[in-house]
């Protein structure tokens, strides 16, 4: 078998050269987006022809391996990303169709009609859950659809739920990020979730402040500094103290339940007193429904959350791998060699797909839809517009998503990012920061946090030990930082757009609007990293 071994210094030996090639595709896509405004599909298609001509040309990546690598990546973002994606935005175009959507949002406009109070409640506290839950874009799809409805701008409905869905990344889909960075770095789970818990703790305290900033600023938080210290205090307080003392599966599911609950309860007795400046015109009025209706209308969503919970139960999970086809991606799978300093010695880079099509989360979401279909006595005629007009509206998304994953993975496998990787290793004193740069640069290629850990867990690991830095730390950098790529990934911005009925023309645009929060909110991760690193080293683990 034919090995080829990848290079991270490429261009005439050296890193910062290397580097500056490495990141071109990167550069493509910032270009495309953010300054020619292309749409996010185009954008994507250029970024990856980019992607396979540095793999060619500067790493000498022989043409079968490099097609094999791109081949693997958009397999990887058709299923299981895509397949989760199509199935909860039908679910959701479903109860529109029947009205089960109208009752829900009527329901949440009587329990606040605030919009500031509703993003708290949808976009960050609902959202959580489903992150916890199932990930992999399907709280972003559910939670801004959901604002939308309710009477949100299409715009900032995806804007806020991109911002909310940050700090519960890192331990979303039953904490697979990270068992996935304890797998790869061999570190302890139980310290590697509390470091995590540690870094984003803290910014969970204001993320919910922070929301209504930018729904408002100022003068909109003020008045409604109690739901937002209400919000922070108990989903921190929570994913501090379950992080730490249970681990990761849990962690997002019990402090978004908890602070839902604490949410709703004040809703109760406090709304703020100039809620009528506020109000949502989706919420205005809301008819009272009967408690029947509304459990029939929220059906679809319970069956789904239980399906979405029973699918990561380890006896159901175990069960439903036996349908699991797991194979070697031909050319590809240990044909290429990882080197020092990346990896403490030589070893083959596996390529193995995983067509979990019963155990996937995804699998969940269609059989929530397919239940939902005799529940709401849709009629076939119904189901089929519905379908085709869902298959028409993710056409275009689909695409972005593939693209985007198979750019991702010519990187890996070329060793393009390890050279970026590499790149920001040279920072000395400053690598704590630049760790939780390294991060936020993987989700923002992969749309994972649980891929850029797999990707880069390992070199943050080696690096720590090569500067004396603490490892576990530096690999619970990564994840945390990472959770602020979330937003720019153009995964996570396709979803986004594809739920709230925006056009494809706008993805740019949200792009834009997301990019400036994700650096800021990145430059926080850093700064609490270089805290824990040199300042209080004894907080953590």
């Amino acid at each position: 078998m034919v090995m080829w071994p990848q290079t991270y210094f490429s261009v005439r030996g050296s890193l910062a050269l290397s580097g500056l090639v490495a990141a071109s595709p990167i550069l493509v896509l910032l270009l495309t987006l953010g300054v020619l405004r292309m749409y996010a599909w185009k954008a994507a298609l250029l970024g990856l022809a980019t992607a396979m001509v540095v793999a060619l040309v500067a790493n000498h990546m022989p043409l079968g391996m490099t097609l094999g690598a791109m081949a693997y990546g958009a397999a990887f973002g058709l299923f299981p990303i895509a397949w989760i994606i199509f199935w909860t935005i039908l679910l959701y175009r479903l109860t529109v169709e029947t009205g089960k959507f109208g009752i829900i949002k009527d329901s949440l406009g009587r329990l606040t009609r605030d919009s500031r109070l509703l993003a708290l409640l949808i976009a960050f506290a609902f959202g959580a859950f489903i992150e916890g839950a199932a990930g992999f874009g399907t709280p972003v799809a559910l939670a801004s659809s959901m604002l939308a409805g309710l009477g949100f701008a299409p715009e900032y409905a995806a804007g806020l739920c991109l911002l909310a869905n940050t700090v519960p990344v890192a331990f979303g889909s039953l904490g697979v990020p990270q068992v996935t960075l304890a797998a790869v770095t061999g570190l302890s789970l139980r310290d590697l979730s509390a470091n995590v818990g540690r870094i984003c703790a803290p910014v969970s305290l204001f993320i919910p402040a922070y929301l209504v900033m930018v729904l408002g600023g100022w003068s909109a938080l003020r008045t409604v500094l109690p739901a937002a210290a209400v919000c922070g205090v108990v989903f921190a307080s929570v994913q501090f103290s379950v992080s730490t003392l249970l681990g990761p599966y849990l962690t997002d599911i019990l402090a978004s339940l908890a602070t839902l609950l604490c949410l709703a309860a004040l809703f109760t007795f406090w709304q703020p007193k100039d809620w009528q400046r506020f109000a949502l015109q989706g919420a205005s009025g809301s008819p009272r429904h009967r408690n029947a209706e509304i459990i029939s209308a929220a059906v679809p969503y319970l069956v789904l959350v239980a399906l979405i919970l029973l699918w990561g139960w380890g006896t159901a999970k175990a069960w439903l791998d036996h349908a699991t086809l797991s194979f070697a991606w031909p050319g590809l799978h240990n044909h290429i060699l990882r080197m020092p300093p990346v990896v403490t010695r030589s070893s083959p880079y596996p390529a193995t797909y995983t067509f979990n099509v019963l155990s996937g989360s995804g699998t969940a979401c269609m059989l929530a839809a397919l239940a939902s279909i005799p529940l709401m006595r849709m009629s076939a005629r119904q189901v089929r517009r519905v379908f085709f007009e869902t298959s028409r509206q993710l056409s275009l998304p689909i695409l972005t998503i593939a693209a985007m994953l198979a750019l991702a993975f010519v990187m890996n496998y070329s060793g393009a990012t390890a050279t970026l990787g590499l790149a920001f290793t040279a920072s000395g004193r400053l690598f704590p920061f630049c760790s939780a740069l390294l991060g936020w640069l993987g989700v923002f290629l992969t749309g994972s946090d649980t891929s850029a850990n797999a990707l880069f867990g390992n070199l943050q690991v080696v690096s720590a030990t090569r500067l004396g830095l603490n490892p576990a730390l530096m690999a619970a950098s990564n994840s945390a930082g990472g959770v602020m790529g979330k937003m720019i990934s153009l995964q996570s911005i396709t979803v986004a757009v594809a739920a709230t009925g925006l056009n494809t023309s706008d993805e740019g645009r949200l792009f834009r609007f997301t990019l400036r929060h994700s650096v800021a909110l990145s430059v926080v991760i850093g700064l609490i990293v270089m805290l824990y690193s040199y300042v209080v080293p004894h907080w953590v683990r």
